[in-house]
């Protein structure tokens, strides 16, 4: 874990990035599914250092979830004093899993129906990022990413994260220095998905993931079981496999005789 010090000044330009980020882009705010955890009220407390409480919108999204989950969700808006929506999709999941099952002829798998909860949050949020001229932030820390504890296309997506480079401790004590409740982070990691914690799912420890990412090395079983999360999950870390072969591309490298100004074609 990164010394307080550096920490802080880590988690200071992280807040610099969101800010100059967003400008960049030409947005006006940022959207975040607010699931009152841990990462999500980080994020949070970030975006509203760097953007101002009016240019952030928390989005909880309930789907068959537990009730103290959305009480969270407020409580972190209330602290930040961001504008709070609450879009409840269990009766869209409920119509699209139906829909799916039905055009199938069978069930759908355990692991596809955990999925499609993160899946359907995405796209609520990408909705009302777009009618907003908003952007999309991401909330998903490093030691997720490098086990693939992510859904594809789920919460793994967003326009930018600023906390996809630390890890989960380092993400409490950015939280703790940002003002997020205690009662926030002193919850047992839970993606909400499956009834159990994120650990008892995964097998292993967060803080053995991060000795990994630290030291190339923690107990040895919680290493093979790291590293064959890493192995397998690396298509989610990774841009979509598109196939490819010599060809002229005057976007990606113009050529000489259009560098000038010339319109393309």
């Amino acid at each position: 874990m990164l010394e307080k010090e550096e920490l802080e000044k880590q988690a200071e330009g992280a807040v610099t990035w969101i800010k100059e980020y967003v400008k960049q882009i030409g947005a006006k705010g940022v959207v975040v599914g607010n699931s009152g955890g841990k990462d999500s009220a980080t994020v949070i407390a970030m975006a509203t250092k760097a953007l101002g409480k009016e240019n952030v919108v928390a989005v909880s999204m309930p789907c068959h979830s537990i009730s103290h989950d959305f009480e969270d969700a407020k409580l972190v808006a209330d602290t930040f004093g961001v504008k709070f929506l609450k879009v409840d999709l269990t009766n869209t999941y409920n119509e699209m899993e139906k829909e799916i099952q039905s055009a199938m002829g069978e069930e759908l798998s355990k692991e596809a129906t955990i999925n499609m909860k993160p899946r359907l949050r995405m796209t609520t949020l990408y909705g009302i990022a777009q009618s907003l001229g908003y952007l999309v932030i991401g909330t998903g820390n490093l030691c997720e990413a490098m086990v693939g504890y992510t859904t594809k296309w789920g919460d793994n997506s967003s326009d930018f994260n600023p906390i996809g480079n630390f890890t989960v401790d380092e993400v409490l004590a950015i939280g703790k220095y940002l003002g997020v409740p205690e009662k926030i982070l002193e919850k047992a990691p839970n993606d909400g998905l499956g009834g159990k914690t994120d650990e008892e799912k995964m097998g292993i420890k967060y803080s053995q993931i991060a000795e990994m990412i630290e030291t190339g090395n923690t107990e040895e079983n919680a290493k093979k079981e790291i590293l064959k999360r890493y192995n397998a999950s690396k298509h989610k870390r990774n841009l979509v496999p598109v196939y490819s072969f010599e060809r002229k591309n005057y976007l990606i490298t113009p050529d000489k005789k259009a560098s000038n100004g010339d319109k393309l074609g």
